[in-house]
């Protein structure tokens, strides 16, 4: 019990017993950057609470003096030359050394598209064609009711009933849906772009984009060529965006 008495080991139990609440006794646990600032308090309350007055400064500082000094405390004194440099040895190996990482996956999100592709027998010019379903203005709701259906009966559920790219399957998916709300999606790219990406899907994807984990399927089996239009219109048509269209020539 007497060596409780030493202030120097109340301080020391005070900081070590703090450490161990914050880094072990919250949850959730705290972020390590907070523990380093709470630690900081913590040590300078000690140390204000230690140098409060002369007396208690001094039986603070003893038993380090006396480590220093005494003839008596040679061992612990060739003890500590040992271990301290080890410590700090080892601390800023940690530090320094290199750490396993995964490799980044360097991939295009919105890969160039072919100039073709092939849609059940059919070769559909990718670089210049244009959504047909626009060329009759008298039939363009039928087709975003249409898109909506289909959108609904097998897009939702990984894209969102807000097309916002959080559908009940997509906490499962990494990288995540598109989000057809964000500007920097659809807006950004044109009406054969995205025929292109629902017809063929991730396996369709070129070399520049793998390693690729998208879960999207290819749906130009399940799908007509129509109903790919459809829903492409209908997304426009819900999310208020406006394909990229090609520049005119002058």
């Amino acid at each position: 019990m007497s060596l409780l008495r030493s202030r120097f080991v109340q301080a020391v139990l005070i900081v070590v017993l703090s450490f161990v609440a914050l880094r072990w006794g919250i949850r959730p646990p705290a972020p390590w950057s907070v523990i380093q600032i709470y630690m900081a308090v913590v040590v300078m309350a000690v140390l204000i609470y230690v140098s409060a007055d002369s007396d208690s400064w001094r039986a603070f500082v003893r038993p380090l003096w006396s480590t220093l000094v005494d003839p008596d405390k040679r061992n612990v004194r060739l003890a500590c030359l040992v271990v301290l440099p080890l410590l700090l040895g080892y601390y800023a190996y940690t530090q320094a050394a290199a750490r396993p990482q995964a490799p980044p996956e360097l991939r295009a999100v919105h890969p160039a598209p072919p100039a073709a592709i092939q849609f059940r027998g059919k070769e559909i010019d990718i670089s210049g064609v244009d959504n047909p379903l626009r060329k009759d203005p008298a039939a363009l709701r039928t087709h975003v009711a249409a898109g909506a259906d289909i959108y609904v009966r097998n897009c939702m559920y990984c894209h969102g009933d807000n097309l916002d790219g959080k559908g009940h399957f997509a906490p499962g998916f990494n990288p995540p849906p598109a989000n057809f709300q964000d500007p920097g999606t659809i807006a950004m790219l044109q009406e054969a772009y995205l025929f292109w990406r629902i017809a063929k899907g991730a396996p369709g994807l070129p070399k520049e984009s793998t390693p690729w984990n998208s879960a999207m399927p290819a749906w130009e089996d399940r799908l007509t060529e129509e109903q790919i239009w459809q829903v492409i219109t209908y997304l426009y048509d819900a999310t208020g965006q406006q394909p990229r269209r090609r520049e005119a020539a002058h």
